[in-house]
């Protein structure tokens, strides 16, 4: 049953006849004559009682009112959500990411999004490095991945947001004799905490490593900070993070600085409403972030 007979019908009723409902419809009355009529012969029953001045409701014509005027009513709701989502005044976007970056930048952009469009949520997800995050990229899981810049990013759009500094963090005891900026090869001499199953990680710190200097190799980020605290070893993170999560500790530049280049990547095509608008928000108000 086509929508545009169920409007057909519900305005003959409303209006208790074929002219006056014509008129309304801006159609000629031949035509919704008509369209009543092929509704009543898919539906093989009589809807009206044509005996009278006025038309009225058969037994069937009633059942399928209530019926025909609650289609229309879902409808009418469902073209309001979708306009919601057309207009960023509701919807959804989901992100990709990975603890690198679950902190800094993604807190920030996320906060920068939902305070110019309060009514469209943000799903985070975490991926394992830049691996996972293609990957759920690659499987609709998400629209929009954060990630490093130096790795490769075949086939996908790279929008490049931001560069972070990195910067050596540690409890104030190991840092007594270590001065700001503290050369690469001083560095080799610090116990270190670091994520060396990330390659791009291990790439951008090699460096900075010694023989032995990298003491615990931990991917969780929450234990990193733990040990930096605790004094066990020094740790190599964004400035950022190592202020917002690490107030305690004693944070060193080096020499010559460790910059890591952040962007947003995603599968080539239109994006959605929602994932476009973020794209903007970030482009534009990342100064701050």
């Amino acid at each position: 049953m086509d929508l545009h007979l169920v409007t057909y019908f519900v305005a003959v009723v409303d209006h208790g006849g074929i002219t006056k409902a014509a008129q309304s419809l801006y159609i000629s009355q031949p035509s919704l004559s008509q369209a009543i009529r092929t509704l009543e012969r898919r539906l093989d029953t009589t809807l009206f009682d044509r005996t009278g001045r006025r038309l009225t409701l058969t037994a069937e014509g009633r059942v399928l009112e209530v019926a025909a005027r609650r289609i229309l009513a879902d409808v009418d709701r469902a073209k309001q959500k979708v306009a919601a989502v057309r207009n960023l005044e509701a919807g959804r976007v989901e992100l990709v990411t990975f603890s690198a970056f679950s902190v800094h930048p993604v807190v920030t952009l996320v906060q920068q999004f939902r305070s110019r469009y309060p009514g469209i949520t943000v799903n985070v997800l975490d991926a394992d490095g830049p691996a996972g995050v293609h990957a759920a990229l690659r499987r609709g899981e998400a629209e929009i991945g954060v990630t490093d810049m130096t790795v490769e990013h075949a086939g996908m759009i790279t929008v490049p947001i931001l560069e972070q500094e990195m910067v050596l963090a540690m409890h104030p005891d190991l840092a007594a004799d270590v001065p700001d900026p503290v050369t690469r090869a001083r560095v080799r001499a610090i116990p270190l905490v670091l994520d060396l199953g990330s390659r791009a990680n291990a790439a951008r710190v090699g460096e900075l490593l010694g023989e032995q200097n990298v003491v615990v190799d931990c991917a969780h980020p929450a234990a990193i900070w733990e040990f930096v605290m605790r004094g066990t070893a020094a740790t190599v993170a964004s400035r950022p993070v190592a202020q917002q999560l690490m107030p305690g500790a004693a944070i060193r530049s080096l020499d010559p600085p460790i910059m890591r280049p952040v962007g947003l990547v995603l599968r080539s095509g239109e994006p959605s409403p929602a994932a476009a608008a973020f794209l903007t928000s970030a482009t534009t108000g990342n100064r701050g972030v």
